[in-house]
């Protein structure tokens, strides 16, 4: 809206050659981290002591770590404030004609709508338990097909399948795409979910991932830049940076909150959003397989799950102390800020691999 108003509307930057800074991406992606995280900040203890009055509290798993049942009432659905610092900052700072952008809202919205449902129903009935899986993935199915089929009818997009190291491997996929939006989508969004389980450990392990996105996110939209690095050109999505520069701030704003001890959790509305808009963003840069690798965090505690329920089902044995990965640790004997940390420094180095595959093309 300010970028609409003061350089597209008015054409300030005609009468004060100032405003001229308004049409540089790298500047409007600094005030749309900066405003987000101002926006989260600010609006932090108002939706914690609203979720208070409220009652919506997080209700604890009973065969869970014995230390997590001091937490059962901190307020949830704390990713409502994620989202807010997230789409009100990119609306503001972003080119509202820029389609890309448009998608990622639209995505972060809708997957955070899905938690939102979530969520309720946990509080409204008091357990932890929320949407049937079954309904649960079919909404998520939903979403993810949309935003599918409107990218594969896209004049301006290709659904082409970009290889790491296989530079001249890229099959065009038609109206096959579709079903490889769908497994990312709800791959990310539902790896995110279950990430999220000690205070800090997910918003954390997602500012990592969206700092290396938003640079694979600047480099794509420039041809020069892509060219250089070798990684696939899409034109006008250099615009997404600044929705991922908003990211990053409201990730921040709520860490501050989210840190051990937490004030408030981002419950399912905000991981389910998070994780949607994080493979929302890696299709949009045609970066959907190096995702496996910068989350590749989320890939391991979602692994985690799969083989614990698989080789409890086939084996009538558990693989690990509990699952997801996280809380195998913590039984273990490690204390939760030492899991969170030491889970924060295996996601940087995810990410650093990632980046590192730039160059090996």
């Amino acid at each position: 809206m300010i970028y609409y108003l003061l350089y597209l509307e008015w054409g300030l930057q005609d009468d004060i050659g100032a405003f001229n800074v308004f049409r540089y991406i790298t500047f409007r992606t600094a005030m749309s981290t900066l405003t987000a995280l101002l926006v989260a900040l600010l609006l932090g203890p108002w939706m914690i002591r609203r979720l208070q009055q409220f009652q919506i509290g997080q209700e604890i798993r009973e065969e869970g770590p014995a230390s997590h049942h001091v937490k059962k009432g901190t307020p949830t659905m704390g990713g409502l404030l994620i989202i807010t610092a997230v789409v009100l900052p990119t609306i503001l700072w972003a080119d509202p004609s820029n389609r890309f952008t448009w998608i990622a809202i639209g995505s972060t919205i809708a997957f955070g709508g899905i938690g939102f449902i979530d969520d309720y129903l946990k509080v409204a009935k008091k357990r932890n338990l929320g949407l049937r899986t079954r309904t649960k993935f079919a909404l998520q199915i939903g979403v993810a097909l949309v935003i599918g089929v409107v990218l594969a009818t896209s004049d301006v997009f290709t659904t082409q399948m970009i290889f790491p190291f296989f530079k001249n491997f890229t099959p065009d996929l038609g109206w096959f795409y579709p079903a490889l939006v769908v497994l990312v989508l709800v791959a990310s969004s539902n790896a995110v979910n279950l990430t999220d389980g000690l205070d800090g450990l997910a918003i954390g392990s997602l500012l990592i991932a969206w700092t290396a996105f938003t640079v694979l996110v600047y480099a794509a939209g420039h041809a020069l830049v892509a060219d250089y690095l070798g990684i696939f050109t899409v034109k006008g999505v250099a615009e997404l940076t600044v929705f991922c520069g908003a990211v990053l701030g409201a990730s921040l704003g709520f860490l501050w909150f989210n840190s051990h001890p937490a004030e408030i959790f981002m419950g399912d509305v905000g991981s389910m959003a998070m994780g949607g808009a994080l493979g929302t963003v890696a299709i949009l840069i045609k970066q959907e397989l190096l995702l496996i690798l910068v989350g590749g965090l989320f890939v391991l505690e979602s692994l985690s799950v799969i083989l614990q329920v698989g080789s409890y089902k086939m084996r009538g044995r558990r693989i690990f102390r509990m699952a997801p990965l996280h809380h195998h640790f913590e039984l273990g004997g490690w204390s939760e800020s030492k899991v969170v940390i030491r889970f924060w420094i295996m996601a940087i180095i995810f990410a650093l691999l990632g980046l590192a595959t730039l160059k090996l093309r």
